[in-house]
């Protein structure tokens, strides 16, 4: 599939620069607005904060060259809308998370979070120094589109539910909200799995059109008011370890940006990424012992839900090994993971354990 063909033959937004004839590359002069939609509700708790970090430091360091003007969910395309909207070039990039996107294709699971995945230190080794920045826009480039890391979570809750889930028996028939393939998997265990954009969680939760969601952490959920409806909260997830954020331009308008400019939106979608996690590891700590002082209940599943899990991820993988490139991100993803978690559980993971046993953690 080549869109890049389609979108060179027809009419983008009003920031695209037109293909230069010359032999030399033209690029486009004086300021420029470029405008970034993102799946993020306005105000949502570090994720629309890690869209706006990107937009502000853009505009800063080109001294208003290029002014990234912000657009949030549904200000001018819903959540789920962004990915086309820059591909077809009626928006110049977008902020979001990639797993809502493998509609477009599988593969872009990658570089959000795979079940049983990456955590953000490996999946940031992955990203910038064994291959998986190439294939994010190998793969983006079917599309349209240049693709960059710009955030990350960090590890994610396993979720909110109105009762104790004590078996793989209890997901059967469960109404569950959980994007990607992480809702495949829950998908093999009999739930009836809804894909919903940040700001509609709340109150379909509230109104009982699901009866468990997951968000992100502690922070981000607290936020979000998800313990005034529920109590019950299991703060361990298979689903997403440490799942990246991207930042995605048309490539059209990305070829039109000077190599200074160009270097700019890398550079601050690198410190996007750091900053991004950063704000989430900070804030989860306190507010996890806030939603405990307030009555929730943490609880973690037993090895037997872990074990099913897991089951139904090797499933779900299989399902996808029959494209190309799937299986091409896959096994360099899978490699780069075992690589670095050898060293990382003897090293970090060893010290962490024996410090938080000496310290009392």
């Amino acid at each position: 599939m080549d869109r890049r063909s389609f979108l060179r033959t027809s009419a983008v937004g009003g920031t695209a620069a037109a293909a230069s004839t010359l032999a030399a590359p033209a690029y486009a002069q004086g300021n420029r607005t470029l405008t970034l939609v993102t799946t993020w509700g306005r105000g949502l708790a570090g994720v629309h904060d890690s869209a706006q970090y990107c937009a502000d430091a853009i505009t800063a360091a080109t001294d208003g060259q290029l002014t990234v003007d912000l657009k949030a969910a549904g200000e001018l395309v819903g959540a789920f809308e962004v990915f086309d909207a820059v591909s077809a070039g009626q928006a110049d990039m977008y902020h979001g998370v990639d797993y809502y996107f493998v509609n477009q294709h599988p593969a872009y699971q990658f570089f959000a979070s795979l079940p049983f995945g990456m955590t953000a230190q490996e999946l940031n080794n992955w990203y910038y120094h064994d291959g998986g920045f190439e294939l994010h826009n190998e793969l983006g480039q079917i599309f349209g589109l240049k693709s960059f890391l710009a955030g990350n979570t960090g590890p994610q809750s396993g979720g909110w539910f109105r009762r104790e889930m004590n078996s793989p028996e209890d997901f059967n028939g469960l109404k569950f909200r959980m994007p990607g393939q992480g809702g495949e998997v829950l998908g093999k265990l009999g739930a009836s799995v809804q894909n919903l954009p940040g700001g509609e969680v709340y109150q379909a939760l509230a109104s009982g059109a699901i009866d468990g969601t997951e968000w992100i952490g502690p922070w981000a959920d607290e936020k979000a008011g998800f313990q005034e409806i529920t109590k019950i909260y299991y703060t361990a997830g298979f689903h997403e370890p440490g799942p990246g954020l991207s930042l995605a331009v048309n490539l059209e308008v990305w070829e039109s940006l000077s190599p200074a400019h160009q270097a700019v939106v890398e550079q601050v979608a690198t410190a996007s990424n750091n900053w991004t996690l950063a704000i989430f590891m900070k804030n989860n700590a306190s507010a996890l012992q806030r939603l405990q002082s307030s009555g929730v209940t943490v609880r973690e599943f037993s090895d037997e839900i872990w074990d099913a899990f897991g089951t139904a991820a090797t499933e779900v993988y299989q399902q996808y090994m029959g494209d190309e490139l799937y299986k091409k991100i896959f096994d360099s993803y899978q490699a780069s993971m075992r690589d670095s978690a050898g060293w990382i559980q003897r090293s970090e993971g060893a010290f962490s354990q024996q410090r938080n046993r000496i310290i009392g953690v």
